[in-house]
Parts: C-alpha cells; sequence; structure tokens
C-alpha cells in the first residue's frame, strides 16, 4: 500500500452503527450484489434464494451497517454460537471494496474482546478471502462452494 493511499484511508471516516428491521431490504439487495458474480461462476446464483438466506438470518440485534463519510456502504453481523464467534453477511458494495474499508471493519470487529475463537466461511475463489488471510485466518474445512475459517491465535 502506498503512503499516498495509506494517507487518504486514514483521511476515510468508517463508523458501525447498529443495524434496524428497517435495514433488511436494502441489505438484501446487497447480498444479492455482492454475491452475485462468485455465486454465478460456482453454478449456484439464484435471485431469491440468495435474498431469502438473509431475510431468513437476519438479527438486527447481531448486525451492524457499515457506514463511510456519512453513506451506508455495507454490513457485518457477529453472531455468539457456544464454541465460536461468528462473522457471518460481510458485504461492502463493489463500488467501496478495494479501499481498505472491509480490513478497518474486520480490525474493528476482531478488537472486540471475545474468549471464544472467531469464525468464517467464504465462497470458494472470492477475493475476500485474501482479506482474512492476511488478518490471520486459516482454512479448517472446505467444500465445491464454501470455505471455513479460523483466526489463528
Amino acid at each position: 500500500m502506498s503512503a499516498s493511499f495509506s494517507e487518504a484511508l486514514s483521511q476515510v471516516s468508517v463508523v458501525l452503527r447498529p443495524s434496524r428491521e428497517e435495514d433488511l431490504e436494502w441489505l438484501v439487495e446487497l447480498r444479492a450484489e455482492v454475491l452475485r458474480e462468485d455465486l454465478e461462476r460456482l453454478g449456484r446464483y439464484d435471485p431469491v434464494r440468495v435474498r431469502q438466506r438473509l431475510r431468513d438470518g437476519f438479527s438486527p440485534a447481531a448486525t451492524r451497517i457499515v457506514v463511510v463519510d456519512g453513506e451506508e456502504v455495507g454490513c457485518v453481523a457477529v453472531r455468539d454460537a457456544p464454541d465460536a464467534r461468528w462473522v457471518e453477511h460481510f458485504y461492502i458494495m463493489p463500488a467501496a471494496q478495494n479501499r481498505g474499508v472491509g480490513g478497518r471493519v474486520l480490525s474493528e470487529i476482531l478488537e472486540e474482546p471475545s474468549s471464544k475463537p472467531t469464525r468464517l466461511n467464504v465462497l470458494q475463489g472470492s477475493a475476500a478471502r485474501r482479506l482474512y488471510e492476511r488478518r490471520g485466518f486459516v482454512v479448517d474445512a472446505e467444500d465445491a462452494v464454501d470455505v471455513f475459517m479460523t483466526l489463528r491465535g
């Protein structure tokens, strides 16, 4: 990362705000947009299913909205399970990607105290996997569609 890019990124305001029920429909559309290319490549894109899966799993209490310079550009959910803390539904609008936003959001989440390991899954071939690997996540298991990862250490 060049010094000028790092400096410009530090000037960007990235805030996580609590989600609300009324966020659901734009989050459903965000998910469909962000996952479409990878799901199509994997032969798994279904425009109804991709939206319904977020509707079925949406928990406003666990979900935060990513706000960059006052604009809502994404979301992330953190769900506690008996054996792990799961990072889920982590989507950033394509126009806001590759600007370091995802890395800043992930860093903020990883700084939150937890006595449980942090886990997530990412689609096979997704560019997001590189972000997770840079932050110390390692592969636990994978199948034809998903790669399951846990934070080392």
